[in-house]
């Protein structure tokens, strides 16, 4: 089944309230928020919780007083400076432990665990959307990456067992690695940026990530009239490097009216940006119908 993820390159582009829209106007999708470390979708979406898990990933020491013979071999051998020195004895900071497992090694006195670490939580929940596959990373937490696979790995499974005939993903700002994690395998990528020279610069470093991964790549410029000279020069540039221009899309405060109220801006209203939105999604089908197979196919509402 087919696979689009919203991304962009810098933060504050609008993808993530563009995804809302586009959840809204698709028919039987699985919608997806892979933006795992600060996740918002559900702000608008407002989830109703069927389904929680802990998500384990890793490794972290734990140094168990009662067999430590306060040897300090653990303090020597630890080149992140994790292992705390106290009048007691030895502890582990865990925001510093690599979990790289060299003090459970040495350790004298088999006095170090090393359980699975804690990192957080996903969920699967219900829209009025439909299904939501999302989860939320400690703070400070790692293994960004592999939860976002997990999450695609359940869209997909959720969308097998509904009949649902595609997945519709938010993703991370930036090219990190939650955002390679989203791109490998996906169908397309819808990137987000702004008429601005960093919202240029970073859509240009995300674009070249996708071809680095052959993901075929649309373009959106969010508040386009705020600089149409940076918006021309975000179209000139697509038309350079053979990427689809999907649309300009003004700026419209009735998003963030859209927002406060939880809504997608095409529940909201049909004008301002609404109309421009619902355009630029039956493009998107659009492409994707060129591309799939019927009995994939991916289904919209009607542009109004």
């Amino acid at each position: 089944m087919p696979e689009i993820v919203v991304i962009s390159g810098k933060g504050g582009t609008g993808k993530t309230s563009l995804t809302a829209a586009f959840a809204h106007l698709a028919k039987a999708a699985v919608v997806c928020d892979l933006d795992v470390d600060a996740p918002d979708l559900h702000l608008i979406l407002q989830p109703e919780i069927e389904t929680r898990q802990d998500f384990f990933s890793g490794h972290e020491a734990i140094i168990d007083p009662a067999d430590c013979t306060r040897c300090g071999l653990c303090a020597d051998v630890c080149r992140y400076q994790a292992v705390i020195s106290a009048s007691g004895g030895f502890s582990i900071n865990p925001l510093k432990c690599e979990g790289c497992k060299v003090c459970v090694h040495f350790c004298p006195a088999q006095a170090i665990r090393f359980p699975e670490r804690h990192c957080g939580r996903w969920f699967l929940s219900r829209t009025r959307f439909g299904p939501l596959v999302h989860a939320q990373l400690f703070p400070g937490a790692e293994n960004s990456g592999r939860l976002v696979a997990l999450l695609r790995q359940k869209a997909r499974e959720l969308a097998s067992q509904t009949g649902r005939t595609l997945i519709l993903s938010d993703g991370s700002p930036g090219i990190g690695c939650p955002v390679i994690s989203s791109l490998t395998g996906t169908d397309a990528a819808v990137l987000v940026t702004e008429p601005t020279p960093s919202g240029l610069h970073d859509l240009q470093r995300v674009a070249d990530l996708c071809r680095h991964f052959t993901i075929p790549i649309g373009v959106i410029v969010n508040k386009a009239d705020l600089n149409p000279e940076t918006t021309e020069a975000v179209q000139r540039w697509c038309e350079a490097e053979n990427a689809d221009f999907l649309g300009a899309l003004p700026y419209d405060p009735a998003v963030t009216e859209a927002m406060v109220r939880r809504q997608a801006v095409t529940e909201f209203s049909d004008n301002g940006s609404s109309a421009p939105i619902r355009m630029v999604w039956a493009r998107i089908v659009e492409q994707m119908q060129r591309t799939r197979s019927p009995r994939t196919a991916v289904t919209a509402a009607p542009v109004k």
